[in-house]
């Protein structure tokens, strides 16, 4: 019996007779029927009657999504879409994965292509106005990823360097601002892709590398003898699912299965992935005064 069963049945034995009924009575509501009392034009009674749920989402980016050496689709949005179809089926297998491009993740959800899109999508005023978003389930920012060679390990090492200081960014209109919000006197290197912001790093051409904070748990998770966590970051954005305006019950039933993944009872998918994809352990939950 899980832990879960065994305070369920705990409870029961101090409940009355009326409690215990109405407990059986929900327990038997099928989940056919529970859809049906979703709006007709609800995906989640679509998704339900279909059998199996359709995520768009990427495979190029880890440690969101990715093949594995075997070929699989894994990663952290892949967990997710995985903690959707448990909530839905009990079965996460029950998930159709649509390969698309970043720029289709708002397109495929408005036209019904996809059920919803899990691709490390920044929740914005703009794209709120065209789609709905789930809870976040990860809240990204800048980061400054260090080489265990270099001089400058630590953020206060790379802030005590002050000019000295060198940093590499992918190259954007406010690369430079950014930087220096942190490090005021540092010299700001514009690159033209991710990989070799992170070469520049590794060539000991900079410092320090200012890249995702999900790329330097990852890359640190993997490669410790390569990189190093200076232990900085800022710059918030939180990630979030994209789903069709207009549909509260779909809404309502992703944010219900997202929260209960991270924060109730059934975390066992979000912690092991936060763990493998970005080493870290999830907090402790602890019952009473609710933290989500």
């Amino acid at each position: 019996m899980t832990d879960v069963s065994k305070r369920r049945e705990f409870l029961k034995l101090g409940m009355g007779t009326a409690a215990v009924a109405g407990g059986i009575g929900l327990a038997a509501l099928s989940t056919q029927k529970a859809a049906a009392q979703s709006a007709s034009g609800s995906l989640l009674r679509t998704i339900i009657d279909r059998g199996h749920l359709i995520v768009g989402t990427g495979s190029t980016n880890a440690p969101w999504h990715f093949e594995d050496e075997a070929g699989k689709l894994v990663g952290m949005d892949i967990t997710m879409g995985k903690i959707l179809a448990k909530a839905l089926f009990d079965d996460e297998s029950k998930i159709e994965f649509v390969l698309q491009d970043a720029a289709q993740r708002v397109p495929n959800v408005v036209t019904g292509k996809v059920d919803i899109s899990i691709q490390f999508m920044t929740m914005t005023g703009a794209r709120a106005q065209i789609i709905a978003f789930s809870r976040p389930y990860y809240v990204e920012g800048v980061s400054l990823l260090t080489s265990p060679k270099g001089s400058m390990k630590k953020f206060d090492e790379l802030l005590a360097g002050g000019a000295n200081t060198r940093v590499s960014i992918l190259q954007n209109v406010d690369a430079e601002e950014g930087v220096h919000e942190v490090l005021p006197k540092a010299q700001v290197m514009q690159i033209d892709t991710q990989a070799n912001v992170i070469q520049a790093l590794e060539a000991g051409r900079v410092d320090a590398a200012a890249v995702d904070l999900s790329t330097v748990k990852w890359l640190v998770a993997r490669n410790p003898d390569r990189y190093v966590d200076s232990g900085k970051s800022w710059r918030a954005m939180l990630y979030g699912a994209a789903l069709r305006q207009g549909d509260l019950d779909w809404l309502q039933f992703v944010d219900t299965a997202f929260s209960i993944a991270m924060f109730g009872h059934e975390t066992a998918l979000y912690d092991a992935a936060f763990k493998e994809y970005f080493g870290l352990d999830a907090p402790v939950r602890t019952p009473g005064f609710p933290t989500i």
